[in-house]
């Protein structure tokens, strides 16, 4: 043999052998960082966390990746049947490395087709690349060569390529075959078609190129390419391809974004308690839960149909109301803002625009005059179906236009578990993100602490027939004290002062019952919040979360058990292990004969007083007690309200509080806030799916008197409804018929 050829085998052998050295090197882990057998065997990848609502609809996720898994079994065949023929016909004959595959690639250079096998992709999902470059590269496709053969040797088939399915990205920040099925078609994994299949495993060559929803016609083409190979791999007959192929792509895209979809401020309160609850829970390792990667199942109250419900009734309300405020003197020009321009400036600094001005290193004056320029922007309007307006205004205009926009809370629950049913924070989640129902969102509460005072009271002796003055009320620190705008209503039933809402008469019974003893007990009913010490505290005064006052107002229609509301019922880990679950918190304020009296008191609200549109307005006829409230210039509008079943609390106003309606007609709480809960409720009745009954009584304890029978309505004369000023009472407000009909809505763009 020639010295030269023998070189040349030499060359090879040693060639051979060192191949064979490194790929035992990185089998054994001994370069590379190689995963451990138990790794390969229960591979980990980012999970996202689903939100469930009560009918076990996915309302949303938490995540890094936007992922879920799905099982063999609940995968279509189609699936399967599209991902071998188009990305691996040999699937079920190789070992994890297809030498067939890859000589074809070399020889051609990959254009009739790659090297890499479906095992080989999952290995690279699984374990993804680091800082691959072309000194890398061949090293780093070693590594996944072996990995594959590792995941053959230790999976079956149908592990691996479920496993592939379940971690592949789909295009728009979707991974996995679950959430890509629910995500482009609405449907589970294994309802999908052939051409619905198809669709999605085109994807997978280039997710953003072969996107159904970005680019139509090319996702189209693909789809057909996948059908063409289904067909030749013999997955499907000639005449199924060519049906399928003539169809056209229908989506039914339901992508769970952060501020889109149903219930966007009460997925926002989950994920934050969530992420609290998941600091004092440990896994059987001691490390801790993450929300955004164990596929967490967060079960949750929210009822889907009963949020859409009063998503709608916002949307139906505030669209007509914002029409009206926006034509007040001064706001449709906005002369309003001209004494408040130093608020104006301050919230155009918090803006990313002036923030970035600011890191180009401008000046302060040459920033606010760039501010001041039209430019491009999208603003948030009532007259589309999107919300969406594009416009050209200076960036300072903008400001002061949304800050125009009337906001909103809206809470139902049941008040016997707790359960919320119903969460709407704010009017529209993409372009104001702040929650108007939670804890740290308070608000002047106006007349609606009333009901608080008067069961005070009334567990303190007096009755709902009690007669008591309303002439202005003497205090040590403040003589002569007239909250009712130097109106005289004369001596009256307690029932009817509250029905009325008469300030003078809740400044009376502040002062018998006492300051000190009225903020002991309203903190007795859940609220946390700071309430000052001063007489005006009977009219509300305070500023008190919408989700507080709901939880004070349980006691009435449960008799006298006051329930703290929950949103979250339990948490489950991926596997489905339950982690935590949850009861609401209760305890007895009041004891029944007590609460039934409140109960017939806020009846009176409804049937005789300032919540009396219900009845004439928006003809519901059903039992209902509630309580009104309007506060300092019309800045805050409230109704809480409560039937047999449901309690629930409307809140509307402006973020800045000087920004209100002029006149109570349309800013107290019967105008403002009562027709949201009007229009939810009307939903509710007329959906029989919901069990809420329009017929549904209260029940009176055994042995109840209340003092001698009904409400005489024709002593509850229409003069003087709706005094509910919380201001302190040195606002003289516009006395208005709570029956009243508004003026008509002007055509406008808002």
């Amino acid at each position: 043999m020639k010295p030269s050829v023998r070189k040349l085998w030499k060359f090879f052998l040693y060639c051979f052998l060192a191949f064979n050295l490194l790929v035992a090197l990185l089998w054994f882990g001994l370069i590379g960082g190689m995963p451990s057998i138990s790794e390969i065997e229960n591979p980990s990848s980012a999970l996202s966390s689903e939100v469930l609502a009560t009918d076990g609809t996915v309302i949303g996720r938490y995540f890094l990746q936007d992922r879920s898994n799905s099982k063999y079994k609940e995968i279509s065949p189609n699936v399967f049947n599209a991902l071998i023929a188009t990305e691996d016909e040999r699937f079920e004959e190789h070992s994890g490395v297809d030498g067939v595959a890859l000589m074809r690639a070399i020889v051609f250079l990959g254009k009739k087709g790659g090297g890499s096998t479906i095992t080989q992709q999952l290995a690279k999902n699984l374990f993804p690349r680091r800082n691959p470059n072309m000194f890398t590269m061949p090293f780093i496709k070693l590594k996944e060569w072996v990995l594959a053969v590792k995941l053959e040797k230790n999976l079956t088939k149908n592990e691996i390529i479920t496993l592939y399915l379940n971690t592949v990205p789909f295009g728009d920040n979707v991974y996995g075959i679950k959430n890509a099925a629910n995500t482009f078609f609405n449907v589970a994994p294994d309802k999908l078609s052939i051409d619905q299949a198809a669709v999605l495993i085109g994807m997978l060559k280039a997710n953003t190129a072969y996107n159904p929803r970005r680019n139509p016609e090319k996702a189209l083409a693909r789809r057909n390419v996948v059908i063409s190979q289904m067909e030749k791999y013999g997955k499907i007959t000639a005449e199924v391809a060519e049906a399928n192929k003539a169809k056209p792509i229908k989506l039914d895209y339901h992508k769970l974004d952060y501020h889109e979809g149903i219930a966007p401020y009460f997925r926002q309160v989950v994920e934050l308690e969530v992420k609290k609850i998941c600091k004092d829970l440990k896994k059987e390792d001691g490390s801790d839960y993450n929300i955004y990667k164990d596929g967490l199942k967060i079960y949750t109250t929210l009822n889907v149909t009963m949020q859409r419900y009063a998503e709608e009734a916002v949307a139906q309300h505030l669209k007509d109301l914002q029409a009206q405020f926006v034509a007040q003197d001064k706001y449709r020009d906005g002369s309003i803002f001209k004494k408040h321009m130093n608020d104006v400036n301050r919230s155009l600094k918090a803006t990313d625009r002036y923030a970035s001005l600011k890191e180009e290193g401008k000046e302060e004056e040459e920033i606010m005059r760039e501010l001041e320029k039209p430019v491009k922007m999208k603003v948030y309007t009532w007259a589309n179906a999107k919300h969406v307006k594009d416009t050209v205004m200076s960036p300072k205009d903008s400001v002061m236009y949304m800050k125009m926009f009337l906001q909103t809370g809206f809470m139902a629950m049941d008040p016997y578990t707790g359960e919320v049913r119903a969460w709407v924070g704010g009017i529209n989640h993409d372009f104001f993100q702040f929650d108007h129902v939670n804890t740290n969102t308070r608000r002047q509460v106006g007349s609606t602490i009333k009901p608080l005072l008067y069961c005070l009271a009334i567990d303190n002796g007096f009755s709902p027939c009690s007669i008591i003055p309303t002439n202005p009320v003497s205090f040590p620190e403040k003589a002569n004290y007239d909250a009712n705008g130097g109106k005289n209503y004369g001596s009256m039933p307690m029932r009817r002062a509250l029905a009325l809402s008469i300030n003078n008469a809740a400044l009376y019974l502040i002062k018998q019952v006492g300051q000190n003893a009225f903020i002991d007990f309203a903190h007795k009913c859940g609220i946390e919040a700071d309430i000052v010490n001063q007489p005006s505290i009977a009219l509300g005064v305070s500023d008190i979360s919408l989700y507080e006052m709901l939880r004070a107002y349980t006691m009435f229609p449960t008799g006298g058990i006051n329930t703290k509301p929950v949103f979250i019922s339990k948490i489950e880990d991926k596997n489905g292990n339950l982690i935590k679950s949850f009861v609401a918190e209760q305890k007895e304020i009041i004891n029944a004969n007590t609460a039934f009296k409140m109960v017939r008191l806020m009846r009176g609200v409804v049937d005789h007083g300032t919540a009396g549109r219900l009845r004439h307005r928006y003809n519901i006829h059903s039992e209902i007690a509630g309580k009104t409230g309007t506060t300092n210039s019309q800045a805050d509008a409230w109704f809480i309200g409560y039937t047999p079943q449901i309690l629930a609390g409307a809140w509307v106003g402006c973020d800045d509080r000087y920004l209100r309606f002029s006149s109570q007609a349309l800013g107290q709480g019967a105008a403002s806030a009562l027709p949201i809960w009007a229009y939810f409720m009307k939903r509710c009745y007329a959906d029989k799916t919901l069990n809420i009954k329009s017929d549904a009584k209260f029940e009176e304890p055994a042995g109840f008197d209340d003092c001698g029978g009904a409400y005489d309505q024709a002593s509850l004369d229409r003069n003087g409804l709706n005094n509910e000023s919380s201001s302190g009472g040195n606002d003289e407000e516009t006395v208005v018929d709570p029956m009243e009909e508004t003026p008509a809505i002007p055509e406008n763009e808002w």
